[in-house]
């Protein structure tokens, strides 16, 4: 007799639920081959662990999915549309504020369409599970890892300095299909938002300060992007998309934010002019670049008289705003400027 797996169920009892809200003991039973007695069982757990409602009388029961919701799908990459997926699989099991599930619709295509275009993987798998307080997104692909992407493509060493490249944003190794938007966006998005590649990971925190900083890796090949929105988020896409337009306006992506504590390692200083160039690399894209010194202990004369002299004369059309500064380090800074 087949074995009922609690966890198991839980990865489609939401959609189930809502397809079968009428028969659902009998699917449960036909997609399962469990008894009767253990399906029953099963239901009665799963909706006092509130991942089911059930109405009716006891002979005519109605279910339907409860607080706690979860759709984890596996599609094949080759001609994936992102958009299907959300509109047949995923959305109509979610009841989301309207605003939130705007961000999570834009991160899961996004994302998605990140594995059909870039990955070179072969399949990818997405899970999307709401909970009383939050919504969490994981999108892993078995292609071959966005850091490694970045690195063949902008011919970078250090899985470091492609994170770097990709705090920046606009980072698109296809230029004439893409701006650069998607990965980035999604990330100011979240609350949460961790990205997982061959042994390396990066962490973004909403409510940190620092930014990026280096994570904890899942023992696995490919990409896994986990994003989570807690569903009280006073945040909007239109107010992220606002912010990193000069103008206000949401419509250009003109400013970014550097944090320099991702250009060396730990407790290493910033002391050179190639470490400078690889920080003011691709900024010529933007209008005004937030430069952060948070977590960076020291810097050299090299460092600052590269970035804040050289490269600021040589495009005056980029406005450079550091930040978070040490006494030290702003005098370092001014001094170039001046200079």
């Amino acid at each position: 007799m087949t074995r009922l797996s609690f966890e198991h169920l839980t990865l489609w009892i939401t959609a189930a639920a809502r397809e079968h809200s009428l028969d659902l003991p009998a699917h449960v039973e036909e997609r399962t081959g469990a008894s009767h007695r253990a399906v029953l069982s099963a239901l009665r757990r799963l909706v006092d662990a509130q991942w089911l409602t059930r109405e009716g009388s006891m002979r005519r029961p109605v279910y339907g999915p409860g607080v706690l919701r979860q759709v984890v799908r596996s599609y094949t990459l080759h001609g994936l549309q992102e958009d299907l997926p959300w509109q047949r699989d995923f959305a109509p099991n979610f009841a989301l504020p309207k605003h939130v599930a705007r961000m999570v619709q834009h991160g899961f295509t996004e994302l998605v369409n990140n594995a059909v275009d870039h990955s070179g993987g072969s399949s990818v798998t997405v899970s999307l599970r709401q909970t009383p307080s939050h919504v969490q997104l994981l999108v892993s692909d078995d292609g071959c890892g966005v850091f490694n992407r970045i690195c063949e493509a902008f011919d970078i060493t250090d899985p470091q300095h492609a994170m770097l490249e990709l705090s920046k944003g606009r980072l698109t190794s296809q230029p004439q299909m893409h701006t650069g938007r998607g990965l980035f966006f999604s990330a100011q998005l979240a609350d949460v938002f961790d990205i997982h590649a061959n042994g390396t990971a990066f962490q973004r925190r909403a409510w940190e300060s620092t930014g990026w900083q280096a994570g904890r890796p899942l023992p696995r090949q490919g990409s896994s992007i986990y994003m989570s929105i807690a569903l009280d988020s006073t945040r909007t896409l239109d107010q992220v998309l606002e912010a990193w337009s000069t103008d206000g306006s949401g419509i250009e992506f003109d400013q970014t934010k550097i944090y320099l504590r991702l250009v060396a390692g730990p407790g290493q200083a910033l002391d050179s002019r190639a470490q400078a160039r690889r920080v003011a690399a691709r900024l010529p894209q933007f209008k005004r670049a937030e430069v952060s010194f948070e977590g960076v202990e020291d810097v050299g004369h090299g460092f600052t008289d590269e970035l804040f002299r050289v490269f600021a004369r040589a495009h005056q059309e980029v406005e450079l705003v550091p930040t978070h500064m040490t006494p030290r380090i702003e005098a370092l800074v001014r001094s170039a400027q001046k200079s």
